[in-house]
């Protein structure tokens, strides 16, 4: 209600506003004098309702206590019927009289007109009786007169007790009807009170509108084809037929603008047909560009420049550009470009690495702009190409090539060296020492094997083919694994642990790469543990439940009592060639087996983690979904396997 009441408020406040002060003083005086002619109008009617009243209450006394002083002897003699003829008779004579009434001394009605007993009692079979005012006198002998209102009117009740030798006889009721003249003048009046007051305001509201038309909507017009014009839209026109002042202000606008509009018209349309050329294509080159002024100042700025530099929230058009770029980027062009300003160079070119809004590398190329006559320079065009991701893959390919070509270059040189000496010196070396040569070249040999295969197969992880996925037994898969590596397991003296907790449900899952996730740990376990040390595999199903899935997931454990993996190691274990033993220096290995690891866990849809203290040992987990029976599996084509070196 408060809400509705305020939006009334807001409109007539708003609309009041729109008049001009003439109107509002003219509404004003209207309403007054509208207000004072009816209030003196109103009283006028009201005193004459008061006199009207007056008159009815005398005029219904003294005829109650002429009808009274006629009838009280009759009824006195019990002479009812005459009581009826003359009251009949004077009913009918007399127009004023709306009804009469004979009650005796209980309030027993036994006549009354229009109707009288006997007809009430053969229709209703009851007795009427008087409703006497609560401050009726009783057997006073003054009457008692009221006055209510009904439809048709105000009806003056009169009570007139009867009363013969001091006998109280019972009473007479008289309704007086009003005087019917004075009622139709005073309606009259009042209605043409009504009917006059609302003429004023009928006339009041078209003067306001007339008004609004005539001199409020043109001066509107005008303001908002001055502010029209004022933004560059020379084919604003008004269009309103006045006379007057305001006709000529109009027609001198409309003339202004026509004139504005040749003169500007082809210039105009150039200038925005190139710049919206510019911006289009500014804002959809990939690379960040700012444009600014010889004063540093903003001029444009693309999309892909406020990402970079985080400018998305901040208004930099107008800004002196130095003050939002990053610091190490305004501490190097800062120079050069004041210099380009002075006509000093005309380009220039940066590799600069930033921290804010996120750390990358960018290459900002400075290009001073020109006029059409290539003599003075009208800004400077800054280009920002983020190279961040150049950059990475620059550094991941050096270092992969680098841990290659080292990886390679051991194992074939010691290849070449014990074969050359076999060739050389192979009838002087005794049965034993050929055997130890060709020993170490086919132990060098499945070293190279077991590089080329890890570089195959995280090479096919990375390209981004498919796998089918469907329900896997991790119970097999486990098993598989440990008779793999139970004879390296039994040879070390490490104990081979399997805990696989009964009805363990089937996981969604490819069986070939989870086998050789758990073939990498394991073998990575048995590795880095000691003779008497132990190395467990877990699986066991979850307590909680996904809420978009309808089994738990199932986690798998692998833990050793190994040599444990250092803190400042852990967040980088599963990068390519990284290794443990490049630390310790006891072990060999490829450094690519957890970065495999890694990347087949993702394509399960989930992350491998590590819990590792120096000295005590190391447990990598995982969580796997749960194979659903209702869901249909993953349905991809097999992907054939790369070639893999494999040895005799």
């Amino acid at each position: 209600m408060l809400t509705l009441l305020k939006t009334i408020r807001n409109a007539i406040a708003s609309w009041w506003s729109e008049f001009t002060l003439q109107t509002k003083l003219l509404a004003v005086a209207t309403l007054v004098v509208s207000l004072v002619m009816s209030g003196l109008t109103f009283w006028a009617v009201n005193t004459i309702q008061q006199d009207a009243r007056m008159n009815d209450t005398r005029f219904g006394r003294d005829l109650g206590l002429l009808l009274a002083a006629n009838v009280a002897p009759l009824i006195a003699d019990n002479n009812l019927t005459e009581v009826a003829q003359f009251s009949q008779r004077f009913y009918s004579s007399t127009s004023s009289v709306r009804y009469m009434l004979y009650a005796d001394e209980n309030g027993e009605i036994f006549f009354g007109i229009p109707f009288w007993e006997a007809e009430v009692e053969n229709s209703l079979t009851i007795k009427r009786r008087i409703q006497l005012p609560e401050d009726y006198p009783g057997d006073g002998e003054k009457p008692m007169v009221r006055q209510h209102t009904t439809p048709d009117g105000t009806v003056t009740d009169v009570f007139i007790p009867l009363i013969v030798n001091q006998k109280y006889l019972g009473v007479l009721a008289i309704g007086i009807n009003p005087n019917q003249t004075a009622v139709i003048s005073t309606n009259f009046t009042r209605d043409v009170t009504i009917a006059v007051f609302i003429t004023i305001w009928v006339m009041v509201i078209l003067a306001g509108v007339i008004n609004a038309l005539t001199i409020t909507k043109p001066i509107k017009e005008l303001l908002v084809g001055v502010k029209q014009i004022a933004t560059g839209n020379f084919k604003q026109r008004i269009d309103l037929p006045l006379g007057g002042e305001l006709g000529e202000l109009i027609l001198s606008f409309n003339e202004m603008g026509e004139r504005l509009e040749r003169y500007e018209e082809q210039n105009i349309e150039e200038l925005t047909a190139e710049k919206a050329k510019l911006e289009t294509l500014v804002s959809t080159i990939a690379d960040g560009a700012v444009l600014i002024d010889n004063n540093m100042q903003v001029i444009l700025v693309n999309p892909t420049a406020l990402r970079i530099f985080g400018w998305e929230t901040a208004d930099v058009v107008g800004c002196n550009v130095l003050h939002h770029l990053p610091p190490s980027v305004q501490m190097e062009i800062t120079r050069p470009l004041y210099e380009m300003a002075a006509g000093e160079c005309e380009s220039a070119e940066f590799r600069i690495s930033i921290n804010q809004p996120a750390p990358r590398t960018i290459r900002i190329l400075l290009t001073t702009v020109l006029n059409l006559q290539r003599e003075s320079i009208k800004g400077i065009a800054i280009t920002i190409q983020d190279i961040t991701r150049e950059v990475e893959l620059n550094e991941a390919k050096s270092q992969f090539i680098s841990n290659v070509s080292h990886e390679l270059r051991t194992p074939l040189f010691n290849i070449k060296t014990y074969i050359e000496t076999l060739h050389d010196y192979g009838e002087d070396l005794a049965l034993q020492e050929r055997q130890e040569f060709l020993q170490t070249v086919n132990h060098e040999t499945d070293r190279l094997t077991r590089l080329v295969n890890d570089v195959l197969d995280l090479s096919k992880l990375e390209s981004g083919r498919n796998y089918s996925f469907d329900g896997v037994d991790l119970a097999q898969a486990i098993e598989q694994t440990l008779r793999t590596y139970q004879l390296n397991a039994k040879d070390k003296g490490v104990e081979l642990v399997q805990e696989v907790a009964p009805n363990l449900p089937l996981v969604m899952g490819n069986y070939d790469l989870l086998v050789q996730v758990f073939g990498n740990l394991i073998g990575n376990a048995l590795k880095f543990t000691k003779a008497g040390g132990k190395v467990a595999i877990r699986a066991y199903q979850l307590d909680f439940k996904p809420s978009h899935t309808q089994s738990s997931p199932v986690r798998i454990e692998i833990s050793d009592t190994g040599i444990g993996i250092a803190t400042e190691d852990q967040h980088s274990i599963f990068e390519r060639f990284f290794r443990v033993e490049n630390r310790v220096h006891t072990l060999e290995g490829t450094g690519l087996g957890l970065s495999i690891v890694r990347n087949i866990i993702d394509r399960h849809r989930s992350k491998v983690h590590l819990v590792s203290e120096v000295g005590i040992g190391t447990t990598f987990w995982f969580d796997l979904a749960a194979f659903e029976e209702k869901a249909p599996a993953i349905q991809v084509e097999p992907i054939a396997e790369e070639p893999k070196i494999t040895t005799v």
